[in-house]
């Protein structure tokens, strides 16, 4: 397959950090990476759970451009009416170093603060 073409990228694409930022770093997907590594295959509304604040076209989209970039697969479990969930492909489950190096960093230079509702 061979790798989708860029968004819209006003960067230099010889980068290979700025062509992989092109594919995971848009807002979302890589919370939405995080769930697959974390919770292995997922459902469209097991997303909208976990993701709160994600609007459906906006968890479609980012669903979508990681399905055409080859790292997540859409599989259907049942056929009337059609549902399918989400699992990492290999190339996906390359990119749980990256995301384990995020969880490091942040649980070392980060703070949660919890905001007042």
């Amino acid at each position: 397959m061979a790798d989708p073409l860029p968004i819209s990228a006003p960067y230099d694409m010889r980068c290979p950090i700025a062509r992989t930022l092109d594919i995971i770093g848009e807002r979302w997907t890589i919370l939405i990476l995080r769930d697959l590594v974390v919770g292995g295959a997922r459902k469209f509304q097991d997303f909208e759970r976990s993701l709160a604040g994600i609007s459906p076209n906006t968890l479609s989209a980012r669903l979508k451009r990681l399905e055409d970039a080859g790292i997540v697969e859409r599989r259907f479990y049942e056929q009337h009416p059609p549902r399918a969930e989400y699992v990492l492909t290999e190339k996906g489950k390359d990119l749980r170093p990256v995301l384990r190096a995020l969880l490091d960093w942040g649980q070392h230079h980060t703070k949660y603060r919890a905001t007042a509702k």
